[in-house]
């Protein structure tokens, strides 16, 4: 059995830690300008394109997280792509984000009311204009603090990237207790880790619901 101190076990981890970090804002950017696109197309009066996307959405939020990993890192292998298990995951969590940003989105553009359609409408305003100058800034206001608390659900998503080999900080955690026989105290620190990471996400979601009510 190796012996490191609790120094190394917790250093090795804050660089792991770092591209759970990583791999969290790649998913969650690239998501989130999929998602905005899906979220117009979802409002568009093309026939078709609107349950499209809303099939879309329903495949990614019906299927189990992990399942879509192995279909990513195996099909694109399949297809002949030499991809490393970081693109394969940055791919999957970027589709997976950008199916529930688009649902929440749907729900915060559903929320602006109907008559602020009807009015921009009465202005000759065309679909783009009125979703670009009068609906989407009222969304997006409503639509701050999900968007944030779904930030955590991306975190913690990254942790199934370690089944595809990619060490982030769960993968981490595995490489650590494996080494010393002490998994307690290496999921410990894990838990910890993924704790300062999640906990200032969901107070900051929670303070800006609070202020939106108030």
């Amino acid at each position: 059995m190796v012996q490191f101190s609790l120094w190394d076990i917790f250093s090795f981890l804050l660089g792991a830690m770092r591209w759970t970090v990583l791999l969290s804002l790649i998913a969650f950017v690239g998501g989130g300008l999929v998602g905005l696109g899906l979220l117009l197309l979802r409002f568009s009066q093309a026939r078709g394109v609107g349950l499209a996307v809303s099939w879309y959405v329903q495949i990614f939020q019906g299927t189990p997280l992990l399942m879509q990993l192995f279909l990513v890192y195996f099909g694109l292998a399949l297809l002949g792509m030499d991809t490393s298990p970081m693109v394969s995951a940055a791919i999957c969590l970027t589709l997976y984000a950008s199916a529930y940003l688009t649902e929440i989105w749907r729900g915060c553009v559903n929320a602006v009311p109907r008559g602020q359609w009807e009015a921009s409408a009465s202005l000759a305003l065309d679909y783009q204009q009125q979703m670009r100058h009068v609906i989407l800034p009222q969304a997006m206001r409503v639509a701050i603090a999900p968007t944030v608390g779904f930030m955590v659900q991306i975190v913690k998503g990254t942790a199934l990237a370690s089944v595809i080999g990619f060490v982030e900080l769960t993968k981490a955690g595995q490489m650590i207790s494996n080494a010393t026989y002490q998994p307690f105290l290496a999921y410990t620190f894990v838990g910890l880790l993924y704790f300062a990471l999640c906990y200032p996400l969901s107070w900051w979601s929670q303070r800006l619901e609070n202020r939106r009510l108030a």
